[in-house]
């Protein structure tokens, strides 16, 4: 069973980027979305082999993950039509 400290910023960081202590973890951005309000942040890296960088994205319930939440996601909506 995964607690909230699976999903907290720093978790998703090492896990996803997986910086090493020599390599500096940046946060480049850092805002809401225009839909919805979400809260998201850009984490980058960079070592030897290149540049990583990702979004993560504040869910309802405080956890990070790699992806919004699905209020914010674009949808496209279909409605019958009125007889």
């Amino acid at each position: 069973m995964r607690t909230a400290s699976d999903y907290s910023l720093r978790f998703l960081v090492e896990k996803w980027l997986a910086p090493s202590p020599a390599v500096a973890v940046h946060v480049t951005e850092f805002s809401r979305m225009r839909l919805g309000g979400c809260r998201y942040v850009r984490v980058e890296t960079a070592d030897d082999a290149g540049s990583r960088s990702l979004f993560f994205f504040r869910h309802d319930d405080g956890c990070w993950c790699v992806f919004p939440p699905t209020s914010d996601r674009p949808h496209l909506n279909a409605h019958p039509r009125a007889a």
